[in-house]
């Protein structure tokens, strides 16, 4: 069968809804590092958008900082994908065009750097994941001792993270007198803005305390926060769409309706107008905790409790009464944390929060969203937990969610199926916790790893005793048991 491609877009059937301007003409605004599903649903649909529109300055050349995995995909395809949105029984196919190129950091470092230094370029885009930052998740300090850091510290001639392209690209343009561009990262850390300027300059002061002064002065790293489900895409749905649309598309997503990117409005260059789905704020914060803490905290609970009991996918968690009295309870608890815009109804947002992962046409995979729990639990959970002890309220349901975490690092089901901890401190937590006999010493083991841990809550007795409390049911019961006992459980 034919791939996608220019060339075969004449063969589409009709209700593929293509791009509507002309792809040669486009120039390219937009770097994106960090290639993956999440971004060619998300931001680089946005900037489609403003292409249909008709502004053509914002095609994108987005770069994968480590495996050539999607630009093999991409580049016989002409930089064409299906985005496949699906509700329920109700399914539509849209072509995305707006990506031009997709570079391979590692085999061509000179030609990303040339893409982030060009006069075209306005605004530069991450989907790094959170460890992609090198940042400490509890301090937001740079991890020195991670090798790729400790080599962009030593020399930026061949970056090898981020932070490292982002610092050599604005020293070439301030070198040539061009402005520097508005980095977004859209990834789900707290103060994402904050914390990647943050990185950017410290960087960059190791290496030009001049270039660290002009990059705070006149760069912008605006706050954001994004959202929408957007599951791995599997070998199936790769040939049940070329069997709908008569070629073969091997980087096509699969989505859901829902879409949202709230921006801090703070730029140092052009933006598209941005359609529907795109809010510019003031104030990115209060968006950004309700969605940490409720549809990311929720879905790391449903992820690490699924995946115990051995199911699949986040919809047929669901299934299950108690998951849903769980997942209810968790959002009781993470509500009383939040200081929600007034734009924001949080009891329709929980409604509309569960609609979302009732979905079943999506098939999101619990064992999808356990990855780089160590990542993602100081933002989603434990913050959640530290303010609720503060404010001297119970936290039953998050601290299941956090014990359901601890018993995932076992590396074995409730079944005894073996899992992979798919973690950058795998290997570390496995050896914190190597030797502890019994859940009251693997949670004090754990307790004690810093890196995850924040001190406020290391030392917290009601914290060990609630974690306690449900790591032991859940190594004697397993999760369906430890659900069905929280079922009783008044939050």
């Amino acid at each position: 069968m034919n791939r996608l491609s220019n060339a075969t877009l004449a063969d589409l059937p009709a209700d593929v809804i293509c791009p509507a301007y002309d792809r040669a003409a486009v120039a390219c605004g937009v770097v994106h590092l960090g290639i993956g599903a999440f971004h060619r649903a998300h931001q680089a649909v946005v900037f489609d958008d403003a292409l249909n529109a008709g502004d053509l300055r914002w095609g994108i050349i987005a770069a994968s900082l480590r495996s050539p995995a999607v630009r093999d995909q991409m580049a016989p395809q002409d930089g064409l994908y299906t985005m496949l949105v699906r509700d329920g029984a109700a399914e539509q196919a849209r072509l995305i065009g707006a990506v031009r190129q997709v570079i391979v950091a590692p085999e061509e470092p000179q030609a990303l750097l040339a893409a982030l230094a060009s006069p075209d370029t306005h605004i530069v885009t991450l989907t790094v994941t959170e460890k992609g930052y090198k940042l400490d998740p509890s301090t937001g300090a740079l991890i020195e001792s991670d090798p790729q850091l400790a080599a962009d510290l030593i020399s930026l001639d061949r970056p090898q993270t981020a932070p490292g392209y982002l610092v050599a690209a604005l020293a070439l343009r301030r070198a040539a007198a061009l402005p520097p561009f508005t980095a977004i990262s859209c990834d789900n850390l707290p103060h994402n803005g904050r914390r990647l300027r943050a990185a950017v300059i410290a960087l960059a002061n190791r290496h030009d305390p001049a270039l660290a002064d002009w990059i705070a002065a006149e760069g912008a790293f605006p706050e954001t926060m994004v959202d929408r489900i957007v599951p791995a895409t599997t070998p199936d749905d790769i040939v049940a769409l070329a069997q709908r649309i008569g070629v073969e598309d091997q980087a096509m997503v699969k989505t859901e309706p829902f879409i949202q990117w709230v921006i801090e409005d703070r730029f140092c260059g052009p933006r598209p107008d941005f359609g529907a789905g795109v809010q510019v704020t003031a104030a990115v914060a209060p968006w950004e905790e309700a969605k940490l803490r409720l549809l990311n905290g929720a879905h790391s609970g449903i992820a690490y409790l699924g995946g115990l009991a051995g199911i699949d996918h986040v919809h047929e968690v669901l299934a299950l009464p108690e998951a849903r009295h769980f997942v209810e309870s968790l959002w009781d608890e993470a509500e009383t944390t939040l200081s929600p815009p007034a734009e924001l109804d949080v009891a329709a947002y929980r409604r509309e929060l569960m609609a979302r992962f009732d979905n079943p046409t999506l098939k999101h995979r619990t064992r999808q969203i356990a990855m780089d729990g160590s990542q993602k639990l100081p933002q989603r959970l434990l913050a959640t937990i530290a303010a609720r002890l503060e404010a001297g309220q119970g936290i039953d349901a998050l601290a299941l969610a956090v014990a359901a975490w601890v018993r995932w690092q076992a590396g074995v089901d409730d079944l005894g199926q073996g899992h992979q901890v798919d973690d950058p401190l795998a290997a570390a937590m496995a050896s914190v916790l190597e030797g502890a006999g019994d859940a009251e010493s693997r949670v004090a083991a754990i307790l004690a790893f810093d890196p995850v841990i924040p001190a406020d809550l290391a030392g917290n007795a009601q914290f060990a005793t609630a974690l306690t409390h449900w790591l032991a049911i859940l190594e004697t019961q397993g999760a369906r048991g430890a659900l069905a006992a929280f079922s009783g459980v008044t939050a």
